[in-house]
């Protein structure tokens, strides 16, 4: 694991932010809240793979009177994200929520924001300030423009009125849809505040090109150890999000995961890899390890280029091989390839 900038442990719950070298991994729900059962649902789903705080969103009191049964049916903690009304932030406190997402600035007077630090304080609930690019006051805007020096001292306005009420249980957010921009935002928040940032590149887009704009973004942030939970937003199922999420704090060294090698495949394939590789891939998501694992094109290359993996499948146009650190361990019959693969990935777990 990678040593993290220093920042103050805040508590979600069981869970700590900030303060340690682990960086939390979490997501958010697409249900409409009230409907209990479907975000039961959706919330063992997220947790099941990987989400270790989850998100809801609170846009009226229905919402926010869930919360106290969905905190009765759930081990993993809960967030409120509101914006505007400071009543439903109380109401969702006195529920159970574990933290709450707000902007001080936009739920009315000083009185309102006092009202919404008083009930956290009773409760022990923490808060998130959540900056965006896109809702910046126009005076910051005419002063800066859409900077990172903007960003950043929307976050201290925000901060100061918490600050103010002696309430420091604190994680900020810096997001915007442009990568530049997001990074700047973090690095100059990194060594402004004491506190713990979530990262995340907002509105990335499709999964595709929302996934590389969100490695790009917090890639660069989480190698120079900045940042203390993640969340990646794109444009499609969550399953996708927290695979990119995972995928990109393993390959910064802070999250343990499978490596799934797979052969781009050319005019020697002779077998049906993709299919093969889709099953793996669920394989490897239902029952994570942390091997090495390839799935290669054909049995003449596969070998050699994949020696490194811990276990290893080439196919051909009858058979295959299954191989471990460059070794041929058997060639086995094309149907039976993956069934093989998942012995011999059993048989491996349990020698170590």
């Amino acid at each position: 694991m990678r040593k993290r900038t220093k920042t103050k442990p805040v508590f979600i719950g069981g869970v700590q932010i900030g303060g340690q070298d682990a960086v939390v991994l979490q997501s958010m729900t697409t249900t409409k809240t009230e409907h209990i059962d479907e975000t039961l649902e959706e919330i063992h789903r997220l947790a099941t793979l990987g989400a270790e705080i989850v998100r809801l969103a609170i846009v009226d009191g229905s919402d926010a009177a869930a919360i106290k049964e969905l905190k009765t049916k759930t081990t993993v903690p809960l967030v409120a994200d509101i914006h505007f009304d400071y009543r439903l932030a109380i109401q969702a406190v006195d529920a159970g929520i574990d933290k709450l997402r707000i902007n001080p600035g936009n739920i009315g007077s000083p009185e309102h924001v006092k009202a919404v630090v008083d009930a956290c304080k009773a409760r022990r609930v923490p808060i998130r300030i959540g900056v965006n690019a896109g809702s910046l006051a126009p005076d910051l805007l005419d002063k800066h423009g859409r900077t990172a020096k903007a960003m950043v001292e929307s976050a201290k306005r925000h901060v100061a009125m918490l600050e103010a009420e002696n309430f420091t249980d604190i994680i900020i957010s810096l997001k915007a849809s442009d990568v530049a921009l997001t990074v700047a935002s973090y690095r100059l928040a990194a060594n402004t505040f004491p506190y713990p940032l979530h990262l995340g590149l907002t509105e990335a887009g499709p999964v595709t090109s929302g996934a590389i704009k969100s490695a790009m973004a917090m890639s660069p942030l989480l190698m120079e150890g900045i940042g203390d939970t993640i969340r990646v937003s794109v444009s499609g199922e969550r399953a996708e999000e927290l695979r990119i999420a995972k995928t990109i704090l393993a390959n910064t060294s802070l999250y343990e995961q499978s490596n799934l090698i797979a052969c781009p495949t050319c005019g020697r394939l002779s077998y049906d890899m993709m299919t093969l590789l889709a099953k793996v891939e669920a394989y490897l998501d239902a029952n994570p390890t942390t091997l090495s694992v390839a799935v290669m094109g054909c049995a003449v290359n596969g070998p050699g280029e994949a020696k490194d993996a811990d276990i290893g499948i080439a196919g051909g146009r009858e058979e295959g091989l299954l191989f471990a650190k460059g070794r041929v361990v058997k060639k086995v019959p094309q149907a039976e390839l993956f069934e093989a693969f998942v012995a011999q990935i059993n048989a491996m777990i349990q020698e170590k």
